[in-house]
Formats: structure tokens, sequence, C-alpha cells
């Protein structure tokens, strides 16, 4: 699971839990400015994960750390599908992240109000 927040200018990611381990990562910091959006998205999970770079994934179970896929870099974060949310990025280490919230819509709204 992940939290969300806005701190200034800065989105920021913060991984939650032993996800950190399996996702080689406990945070991310991205200026809004390169944030494009984000959507709820449970049917995400079914998409093709790419190769995974460090990271863990068993089906039904976790998808966690970075996966490659088609020239891009997805950062992943996901144990429950219905609540995944996937935040596009532009002009990053990462094209999309994607993450399990607590409270999906809370958490776009969130990031669509500060991107207003």
């Amino acid at each position: 699971m992940a939290l969300v927040h806005i701190d200034g200018d800065d989105l920021v990611v913060v991984i939650e839990g032993l996800n950190k381990l399996w996702a080689f990562k406990s945070s991310l910091t991205i200026p809004l400015v390169n944030v494009r959006g984000a959507t709820a998205d449970p049917g995400i999970a079914a998409d093709p994960k790419g190769i995974r770079a460090p990271g863990a994934h068993v089906p039904g179970v976790i998808t966690a750390g970075t996966f490659h896929l088609d020239g891009e870099k997805i950062f992943w974060d996901v144990r429950d599908p219905a609540k995944a949310v996937v935040i596009e990025l532009a002009d990053e280490q990462y094209s999309r992240i994607v993450i399990q919230v607590d409270d999906p819509r809370a958490t776009v709204a969130l990031v669509e109000n500060a991107l207003r």
C-alpha cells in the first residue's frame, strides 16, 4: 500500500510496510509540473507488466517494483487491484506509477486538485 500527499510543489508517494522491500523503494518524489494526471483503474492489474528489474511479481498476490514494457519504465506497488491508482508522468524516470491506496477516489481528487 502507498500513501500519497502533496508537499509544496511535489507529489510524494510513500511505500508502506514490507512493500518497501518488494518494491526496492521507500518513496518517490515527483515535481507536480511532471504529473499529467491520475485515474482509479482496477483493470490495470490484468495488463501486461513487462520485465521486472528489480521487483516482485506473484500473479494474484503482489506486483511491486520497476517494470520495463515497450520502452517505458513503470513503477508498481499493488496487492489489491480494486484499489489501484495510475499516475501518469512526463519527463521523469518512470512514465507511470501504479499504486494501491486506501481510497482511490480521494487520491485521484488530491492529485487532480493539485494540478489545477
